[in-house]
């Protein structure tokens, strides 16, 4: 089939015989109230072609949620890419950039960008958060003109990923992490890692003070390089005070 002037895989997609549709609300199977318009729904890519499921989406007529769309195992709400579309967008997007992406999948930015947040907010809305004992505080440079994220990593051996992010390396950055956290999550704390940043190690220090503050060995030889060279110069000085 052409779409879009290009052959592509259509795969129709035929209901059960007296197959009953679920209302997206209560997950209820209710009667059929109608059917929209055929849609094409965007799978994945197979070999060189792009391939799409072809449905007739029908209306549930619930008691209580009146007349919804019927939940579609293949698709969330108006979106009109697969879930499983989306999940291999935003795998990509590790190791491309969002534009390139669009461009090697021939779709577009905008496509990209919505299976992004998708899988974002599906695993925000499904982490789990229980059992962190270590976290890892840092901050990430963005954009231009010394513009930062402030970034929260969980560091337990065999589950290391990225916590929480947001804006600026602020105190009340941090804070804002902390107070999402919980004080019941804060307390089970016993190891924090971060470089030593004045306003990060004075909110850690007030929010987890039962935690041991490991600080980051670059930032501690900084300051020994700094000390060291302190000293040199000083004696330095009062070698020549001394010959002269």
């Amino acid at each position: 089939m052409l779409i879009n002037g290009r052959d592509a895989l259509v795969i129709d997609i035929e209901l059960r015989r007296n197959s009953r549709p679920i209302c997206p609300e209560c997950g209820k199977r209710c009667a059929v109230y109608d059917r929209q318009p055929q849609r094409l729904f965007e799978y994945l890519p197979i070999w060189s072609f792009k391939a799409f499921f072809r449905y007739v989406p029908r209306r549930v007529k619930c008691l209580e949620h009146c007349v919804k769309v019927e939940v579609l195992p293949w698709a969330h709400g108006k979106e009109r890419t697969t879930v499983s579309y989306q999940v291999f967008l935003s795998r990509w997007v590790k190791r491309l950039s969002w534009q390139e992406t669009a461009r090697v999948f021939e779709t577009s930015w905008d496509t990209v960008f919505r299976a992004v947040k998708f899988v974002v907010d599906y695993g925000l809305a499904h982490r789990n958060l229980e059992g962190i004992t270590e976290i890892g505080v840092d901050e990430v440079a963005v954009f231009k003109g010394h513009k930062y994220l402030t970034l929260v990593y969980q560091v337990n051996a065999g589950a290391r990923r990225l916590l929480w992010s947001g804006p600026e390396r602020r105190a009340k950055a941090l804070l804002k992490f902390f107070r999402e956290f919980g004080l019941e999550r804060n307390a089970k704390l016993q190891f924090v890692c971060s470089d030593m940043w004045p306003a990060y190690l004075k909110v850690i220090a007030k929010k987890a003070p039962q935690a041991l503050n490991v600080l980051d060995r670059f930032h501690i030889m900084g300051k020994f390089n700094e000390a060291i060279d302190e000293i040199r110069r000083s004696e330095v000085k009062e070698l020549k005070q001394v010959a002269s």
